[in-house]
C-alpha cells in the first residue's frame, strides 16, 4: 500500500471517529476495505487511491466478484461511496467516481425465526438449582424481552437498569443511546438473579457489569454464543439454526405479530433506518401463511 494512501485511509477513520463516534468494529472495517482497494491499485500499478477512476473501481468490483459473496461485494461498495463522498464533501475530488456503481444482485434473504413454542423451550433450558443457571435464564429473558443485540446485552452495567421503573438503557452503534422497556417477566427473573445468584458467581469480586462471569467482570460475546448454542441443545433446538441474533429477531417478529407498529419496533431494535426493520414485516407476514395453511379447514 502506497504510504498517501494509508494517510488518505487514516483521515477518513479518524474523521468519522470524531465526527459520527463509530465503533471501533466499524472503523475497522472501513480500514479493512479500503485497504484491500488501496494494495490493489497498488500491485497492479494503477493510479493512487484518491485519483482512482470509475473504469478503475469497476475493475476493483470485478476483481472483488470472483473472490467474494455479492453481501461482501455490496459492504464494500458502500464503503467506497462513503470515503469517496466524504472527499468530495472536503473539497478534494470535484466528482464521486462511484456514482455510476451499480449495486450487486442480492439474494432475497430472510432472517431465521423462532417459535414463540421454541423461545419458551429455550428459556426454560438452563438450571435454575445452580448460580450461572439463573444468570443465564436472567439473560435470555433480557434478550428476548428487549431485543437487544449480543453486544449491548453482555456490556450492560448495573446502573444501565432501572428495575423500579422496568426499563433499561442500551449503548447501541455508534454510541447511540435509547430506552427500551423490560417487562415483568424479566424484571422478576433479574431480581431474582441479582438476590440469589451474582454476589455467589463473584464470589467476593466487585464489578459493575450486571451479568457477571466467575472471572468477575462481564461475559464476552463469544461466550454468550456458545451459552446458546448449549442451551439449544437442551431444548431440541438445532444450534446451528439458533445465535443470540436469532433471538433478536424474534422478538420484533413476534411482537410484530401480535400487533406492535413498525416504528415502535425500529425504535425498540436501535435501528438508524426503517428500511433496516422492514424485513421483519415479511417475516411476520410469511409465519402468518403458514399458521393460516395450518390451522385453517381450507388451508
Amino acid at each position: 500500500m502506497r504510504p498517501a494512501d494509508l494517510a488518505e485511509i487514516d483521515n477518513f477513520c479518524d474523521a468519522l471517529w470524531l465526527e459520527d463516534g463509530l465503533a471501533k468494529a466499524t472503523l475497522d472495517s472501513y480500514r479493512s476495505d479500503l485497504g484491500r482497494l488501496a494494495g490493489w491499485l497498488a500491485e497492479a500499478s494503477h493510479e493512487p487511491l484518491l485519483d482512482a477512476q470509475y473504469q478503475t473501481l469497476t475493475l476493483f468490483i470485478a476483481h472483488l466478484a470472483r473472490r467474494t459473496k455479492a453481501s461482501s461485494q455490496a459492504r464494500y461498495l458502500s464503503t467506497l461511496r462513503r470515503f469517496y463522498r466524504w472527499q468530495v464533501g472536503r473539497g478534494r475530488l470535484v466528482a464521486d467516481p462511484t456514482l455510476k456503481l451499480a449495486n450487486p444482485g442480492l439474494p432475497s434473504r430472510l432472517p431465521k425465526v423462532m417459535s414463540e413454542k421454541q423461545v419458551e423451550a429455550l428459556l426454560d433450558a438452563p438450571d435454575l438449582d445452580t448460580p450461572l443457571g439463573l444468570r443465564d435464564r436472567a439473560m435470555l429473558e433480557t434478550l428476548y424481552a428487549t431485543g437487544l443485540r449480543v453486544s449491548e446485552l453482555v456490556n450492560l452495567k448495573q446502573h444501565e437498569v432501572a428495575l423500579a421503573d422496568g426499563v433499561l438503557r442500551a449503548l447501541g452503534k455508534g454510541s447511540k443511546e435509547r430506552l427500551v422497556p423490560l417487562g415483568q417477566l424479566a424484571i422478576d427473573w433479574i431480581k431474582r438473579y441479582l438476590d440469589e445468584a451474582r454476589a455467589d458467581i463473584l464470589n467476593g469480586q466487585h464489578s459493575d457489569a450486571l451479568f457477571v462471569t466467575a472471572r468477575g467482570g462481564a461475559m464476552t460475546r463469544q461466550a454468550f454464543w456458545q451459552l446458546i448454542k448449549r442451551y439449544a441443545l437442551l431444548a431440541s433446538i438445532d444450534p446451528a439454526k439458533l445465535s443470540p441474533h436469532v433471538l433478536r429477531h424474534a422478538f420484533a417478529t413476534h411482537l410484530l405479530n401480535h400487533g406492535a407498529d413498525l416504528r415502535v419496533v425500529q425504535l425498540l431494535l436501535g435501528h438508524a433506518d426503517i428500511s433496516t426493520t422492514q424485513i421483519y414485516t415479511h417475516v411476520a407476514r410469511e409465519r402468518l401463511k403458514t399458521l393460516h395453511a395450518e390451522h385453517h379447514p381450507r388451508g
